[in-house]
Order: C-alpha cells, then structure tokens, then sequence
C-alpha cells in the first residue's frame, strides 16, 4: 500500500483572528500561510508524488497552488470527504467564546460523543475522512504501485482523526495528536497495520521519496540480520527501527 502525505492548509485569516472558521467559505490564507505554501515544493522536491488531493476549502486550493504549478503533471483532486469538520452552529464563532459552551468539554476529554448542534458528529467526520483514505490507497496502489506516494491537503481534526485510526487510538484520545499549519504528517500503509512516519513535520522531506530496491533492502538489515525498517509484508521492525 502506499505512503500518504498529509498537509494541513497554510496559516489562515481564521488561525490568527482566532475564529472557528469551520467550513465558512471565502478564509484565505494569511502571509504566513502563504510562506507555507511558496515551501511546499522545495519541502518535497526529492518526492515524487503520484496524486494529490484536498478539500474543496479555498485554503486547501491555496496551499497547493505553487505546488501545482511547480509540477504541471500533477493532477490534483477535491474530495469534499476530506473537507472541515461541520461545526453546524459554532461555526465562524470565537474559540473564546466556546470555552464558555459545555459542550466544550466533550469536545477536549470525550470527542466521540460530540455532535456539534446543527453539523455532524466527531465520529461520522473521522468515518468519512478514514473512507477517503482507505479508497485513494487503493486506487493509488492498483495504478501506480504499492511504493507510492500521494499527498492529501486537509484540515487540523480531520488529520488528527485520521492519525489517530492509523495508530489503532479511540478518537476520545485525539486530541493528544497536535499538526500546525503547514506541517506535513506522514503514514505509511502496509497489508497488516498502517505506520506513522511523520508527525507534524515542518521541515524538508526528502527521506520520505521511495528507495531504490537495493538500496531498501540494505536498510531493512542491521548488522545482526534483523529488519529495521517496515516492510512491505507490515512487520514491524525489530530494535527500535531505522
């Protein structure tokens, strides 16, 4: 299976002004999230990327906008099952004001009972994010091969929920999961368990490009004979990895 590359958006008006900004169309990125997104194609220059997906948020398309046009091959697709969670009547509010909403408290100690009054469920928004993901593996899988890489544009919750499925973690433990702006969050899938490679990464990525085959399997073997790094079959490896 393949490796996913998850970025969330550059830095929005919303992220500074401290709003909910939710699925509320129109937030763009601020100058900081601009600087994000000029990065994203030097942070990634030494990986080829097979697909790249977002959510349908201006802030996405503009995270991934010089991306695209540093790779005009690139064909970039929306997925509406990776958009925002809907935050229904809490969108667009202050977080200051919602700390005063009881409902705030699920939300921090016991989001999987959360519905947000007026949107969708905390459960039914990692449900849709986690579809999304298991498709795209295997359509990326059958038509490019199980070494891979595609890359998803998204949003904080929707990461954080979808690490947390791949780390076998219940959604009331996600938010321990912290991924800034502009960071990329990297998971490798394999036939048994998912691997997570990189968490909330800032900075370049070119250990991620998939390795030449002697060359993986001279890394997979420590002096010892053992693996190091995961395989293609989801063995874990062996003495704290590579």
């Amino acid at each position: 299976m393949p490796t996913l590359l998850l970025v969330r958006h550059g830095r929005s008006t919303a992220n500074t002004s401290g709003l909910l900004a939710g699925r509320t169309p129109g937030v763009a990125l601020d100058e900081k999230g601009e600087a994000q997104a000029a990065a994203l194609p030097v942070r990634l220059a030494a990986v080829p990327l097979a697909a790249a997906v977002r959510s349908p948020l201006l802030r996405c398309r503009q995270t991934l906008q010089p991306l695209a046009a540093a790779r005009p091959e690139l064909t970039v697709t929306e997925d509406e099952r990776i958009a925002e969670c809907d935050y229904g009547d809490w969108t667009n509010r202050k977080l200051s004001e919602l700390l005063d909403e009881p409902l705030m408290a699920a939300v921090q100690q016991h989001p999987g009972s959360v519905a947000f009054p007026g949107g969708e469920t905390m459960r039914g928004m990692q449900q849709r994010a986690v579809d999304a993901v298991r498709e795209w593996n295997e359509r990326v899988s059958d038509e490019y091969g199980p070494e891979a890489v595609y890359l998803m544009c998204s949003h904080g919750d929707i990461i954080k929920s979808v690490v947390a499925d791949a780390l076998g973690m219940h959604l009331d433990l996600f938010q321990r999961v912290s991924v800034e702006p502009g960071s990329v969050t990297a998971i490798r899938y394999t036939t048994l368990r998912p691997f997570l490679v990189r968490l909330g990464d800032t900075g370049r990525l070119d250990s991620l490009a998939p390795r030449e085959p002697d060359a993986a399997a001279s890394a997979s073997q420590d002096q010892a004979g053992a693996s190091t790094v995961p395989g293609e079959d989801g063995n874990a490896a062996v003495g704290g990895g590579a």
